[in-house]
């Protein structure tokens, strides 16, 4: 097949080259944003007098004709064709005559690849933005049910005070809320029109960047073409923000599979996001947060997979830089897909409340709660501590807990004890005192809730 640009070769590539330099595979997907940028960018050679209207309009009317085509089905993307860009241009030349070969007037495939990138990778957040938003809308809901429900907290995974599972989940809407402010400024910085940089150094022709970037979405042009076209930051940034993103889905998968197994049995998980074993009839499998869990990886290395292409690239277009769209592709692909598994899968959980509260109490997580009672009643804080330490010994020694041992015993290791400790020590109470904000008393968390559905609004 001819190459649309021969010109000082004949274009003859070898097979194998062909196959190892085609990108049309994977950017064909950019079809949609090829064909609306090529539609702006006729209207606007047409403003500028380059082009005539008449010429403009059957390009504007060709180019909507690929489009309805291929989404219809009637066109099939060519997969010998070396990119979306040859693709689309053939097709219009095919039907236009010459008229089709107008449109490349001042631009280049490199500031026409970047404008594509840009137009798709801005649409990706937003899809991302709303499964955010989605997912965060289960965890409220679900925070809003069990913001009573008493829990270990942990700090070494080791049991360290009591929380409510409502608190708890929370931490992640607030770790969530942090994705969505980051995706934002990832796509403001995205939100800036390439066209009209051409190979690297602009034009001759007399061409109106800001009509092009206006009629796009845009808020304004790149301000030196070299950067225009050798720019993929915005590809590393949002796959950075994805990877804080996956980061955190990870460390809620690792709780969610912790909290699901027998030796926690904190929750219950649906049949609908779990497997069994082919082997072992008892088993219920979190594959889903595993899955989430090891895709975090994947997409990491999607984010070095890409810094790495970049980091040696001189100014200003190299054939490297066509790995960016994997990688970014990639990324975003396996995020949209780990979000949406993640929302069924903690819309339809269930917490066992009775287990999470035992384990409450049998790791003494209110002996803090029991210090603080003799500080309060006059004694220093370490003495107070090591008598507590000494309680949690002997309870455990006995196979016991706080609650349960009798006023005289607590007397013998102090006269301060008196009959209000069993308040002071009671785990409602021990979270409910907790009052400052951020904390775990139920009116803290429905606080939480508060911010993070106006938020959302």
């Amino acid at each position: 097949m001819a190459k649309m640009w021969a010109g000082v070769t004949d274009g003859a590539t070898a097979k194998i080259a062909d196959d190892f330099n085609s990108s049309i595979h994977f950017d064909s997907r950019m079809y949609r944003q090829d064909i609306t940028g090529s539609m702006a960018h006729a209207a606007m050679l047409a403003s500028k007098g380059i082009i005539s209207q008449a010429d403009a309009d059957q390009l504007i009317a060709g180019l909507e004709g690929i489009l309805n085509d291929i989404e219809s089905g009637k066109l099939p993307i060519d997969m010998e064709c070396e990119d979306i860009h040859m693709f689309v241009e053939q097709v219009l030349t095919q039907r236009l005559g010459d008229v089709g070969k107008k449109l490349h007037t001042a631009r280049s495939r490199n500031d026409q690849v970047a404008l594509d990138v840009r137009m798709y990778l801005r649409q990706e957040i937003d899809d991302i933005t709303d499964l955010i938003k989605k997912l965060l809308a289960a965890i409220v809901s679900k925070a809003e049910q069990y913001k009573a429900a008493i829990m270990p907290g942990y700090t070494h995974l080791q049991r360290a005070q009591p929380i409510t599972f409502g608190h708890h989940l929370m931490a992640y809407a607030m770790m969530l809320l942090r994705d969505l402010d980051r995706l934002a400024d990832c796509r403001k910085r995205m939100n800036i029109s390439p066209i009209g940089c051409c190979a690297l150094a602009g034009t001759t022709y007399d061409t109106d960047r800001n009509f092009e970037a206006e009629k796009l979405g845009f808020d304004g042009i790149c301000l030196n073409s070299l950067d225009g076209v050798s720019d993929r930051d915005f590809c590393v940034e949002l796959l950075s923000a994805i990877s804080v993103l996956m980061m955190h889905l990870s460390r809620f998968s690792e709780e969610i599979i912790l909290w699901s197994s027998w030796e926690f049995k904190f929750v219950e998980l649906s049949d609908a996001y779990t497997t069994g074993s082919s082997i072992m009839p008892q088993k219920k499998n979190p594959d889903m947060a595993e899955l989430v869990r090891g895709k975090t990886g994947r997409v990491y290395g999607d984010l070095m997979a890409l810094l790495t292409a970049l980091k040696g690239l001189p100014l200003a277009y190299n054939k490297d830089m066509q790995e960016d769209k994997e990688a970014v592709f990639d990324a975003c692909d396996t995020v949209k897909m780990c979000l949406q598994v993640f929302c069924g899968m903690v819309e339809t959980l269930t917490a066992n409340t009775a287990n999470m509260k035992l384990a409450a109490q049998k790791g003494f997580i209110n002996a803090t709660d029991l210090a603080d009672y003799l500080v309060k009643k006059g004694l220093p804080f370490r003495s107070a501590y090591k008598i507590s330490g000494q309680l949690v010994a002997l309870c455990i020694q006995n196979g016991t807990v706080l609650e349960e041992l009798p006023l005289e015993t607590y007397q013998g290791f102090s006269e301060l004890f008196d009959n209000d400790l069993y308040e002071a020590i009671d785990l409602y109470k021990c979270v409910e005192k907790r009052i400052s904000q951020g904390g775990t008393s139920v009116a803290s968390v429905e606080a939480q809730i508060k911010y993070v559905r106006e938020n959302l609004q």
